[in-house]
């Protein structure tokens, strides 16, 4: 046990925690005046959307992308816009509780493998630094990030101890939680780490990512994978969706680790507007105005790659909603502070396998490059302390969603549709990397192909004399991870075999 008396402007909560100003953790209370919301790295406006719903109010959004910006002035046209966070200034930001920042993840992502990843050097994450540059100028009272869970693991681990070390040094408590969209209402596996930092407040940073009872029972992660429902149009699809990607939606005979809608002869890929339900958006969020210029590539490309991109409404509104509990309640913390116990009342989940650092050790660490540590699922850093465990990805109380649920009322038209080259691709390097299809897909595949009179494969997985010739084989692109062995094993497409 650590005990002390607060330090001054530190908020803090002792043993005795009193009961959460969140109530049975359905934070409804009314703000006397909407929280502002500065949108740093704002994509289309999956933060945005998420505080609107939490009665928010977003005065300043911040995005580089084109197609981004026109989408944003489409649903906030009188919040301000500005492009890039280089060039912006700390004195032309407007005042507000609550930044949000879903920064940049290509240096961290797991799409890129554990080889060759930049991480905070990147040129792409290292744009934290940039968002720590206003943070030290303006000191929000809130910050909200998200990024994929890889930034756990980024460098042996290094990158989230910087990330943790900046925000600390700066007077914040700090929270992390892996959380996954499949257990807040869309069918949708795609987990994702969020970051809570409160100025001075542990308590209000604990209490914005976890809930003061055990999560609710998760039950067969795997069935949602291979479950089979039937739309209306003839669609089979499982009921949950693989993590959707930021890609332009063209088909490629290595895109076997997408989600893809089955027919008993056809498969396709989700439409925009399906893609748009599986995040949370309403349908048409990323339908341009009139007035934007249609790109080179058409706007579907734009819509799929900017859906991909961003994050998944549920979530976010779940912690708005909190975070504006929080805030509204105004709860006064007692002086005196008891960790770990403090933290472990506040959020139960940590008592899963819980480990306490030093954060003055590990700074230490991260300073002499010797740091190496794998990061738990969950966790509070609070001045020289830091509390893990490993955490649960769904809330108290799961949301269900259906894959079927978020289909179009009328089945799309042909460009939606695998072609047979693009069939017989996917089942060729299916069996290169022996992954096991979901079964109507496959039995979809089979008929696609073998209605051009070809075969697919031969007995030794090559495509003999085929018209299709050989798909190019490389090593199959990493699968978003989570600490949840079945979110591994399992998607929407392909079943993947335990060993």
């Amino acid at each position: 046990m650590n005990k002390a008396v607060r330090p001054a402007g530190f908020s803090s909560a002792n043993s005795e925690i009193s009961e959460s100003p969140l109530g049975d953790l359905s934070p409804q209370k009314t703000l006397t005046n909407k929280l502002k919301v500065i949108s740093l790295f704002a994509g289309i406006g999956g933060f945005d959307h998420a505080f609107d719903v939490a009665d928010g109010d977003i005065v300043m959004q911040c995005e580089l992308d084109k197609f981004c910006q026109s989408i944003l002035r489409k649903h906030w046209p009188k919040a301000t816009l500005v492009s890039d966070i280089k060039k912006l200034r700390p004195e032309e930001m407007p005042d507000a509780d609550v930044w949000t920042a879903g920064f940049p993840c290509q240096d961290v992502s797991l799409a890129r493998g554990n080889h060759g990843r930049n991480g905070l050097k990147g040129n792409h994450t290292s744009l934290f630094f940039e968002l720590m540059r206003l943070v030290e100028a303006k000191r929000p009272k809130v910050l909200l990030l998200e990024n994929v869970v890889g930034l756990l693991n980024s460098h042996q681990g290094c990158d989230f101890g910087v990330i943790l070390m900046e925000l600390i040094e700066r007077g914040y408590a700090v929270s992390w939680r892996v959380m996954n969209a499949r257990y807040f209402g869309v069918a949708q596996s795609r987990p994702r780490v969020f970051i809570c930092a409160w100025k001075g407040d542990y308590h209000s940073a604990t209490e914005a990512l976890f809930e003061p009872k055990r999560s609710a029972d998760r039950g067969s992660e795997r069935i949602g994978f291979v479950t089979q429902s039937k739309h209306s149009t003839g669609a089979i699809v499982p009921q949950l969706a693989y993590c959707i990607a930021a890609t332009s939606g063209r088909h490629t005979g290595n895109d076997w680790s997408r989600s893809y809608i089955s027919y008993p002869d056809a498969v396709r890929r989700p439409t925009p507007t399906e893609s748009e339900r599986l995040q949370g958006f309403p349908a048409g969020w990323t339908v341009p105005l009139a007035s934007v210029p249609q790109p080179a590539r058409g706007f579907d490309s734009e819509r799929y790659k900017s859906v991909g991109n961003a994050v998944a409404v549920p979530v976010v509104t779940w912690i708005a909603k909190r975070i504006g509990g929080i805030v509204a309640a105004a709860v006064k913390r007692p002086d005196e502070i008891d960790l770990p116990e403090d933290v472990l009342k506040l959020a139960p989940e940590l008592r899963n396998a819980t480990r306490v650092l030093s954060f003055a050790a590990i700074t230490d660490e991260i300073r002499a490059g010797t740091f190496v540590r794998k990061w738990k699922s969950g966790g509070v850093a609070c001045r020289d302390m830091i509390i893990e465990g490993t955490a649960s990805p769904a809330p108290s109380k799961i949301v269900p969603a259906r894959f079927v649920d978020a289909l179009d009322a009328t089945r799309p038209d042909e460009s939606y549709f695998l072609t047979a080259n693009a069939a017989a691709g996917i089942l060729r390097r299916v069996k290169v990397v022996g992954r096991t299809l979901f079964l109507p897909m496959s039995v979809a595949l089979e008929k696609i192909v073998q209605a051009t009179g070809e075969s697919p494969i031969d007995e030794g997985g090559d495509s003999g004399g085929s018209k299709f010739g050989k798909s190019s084989i490389r090593p199959a692109r990493a699968i978003e991870r989570s600490s949840f062995r079945t979110d591994r094993q399992f998607s929407a497409g392909v079943e993947i075999r335990a060993d």
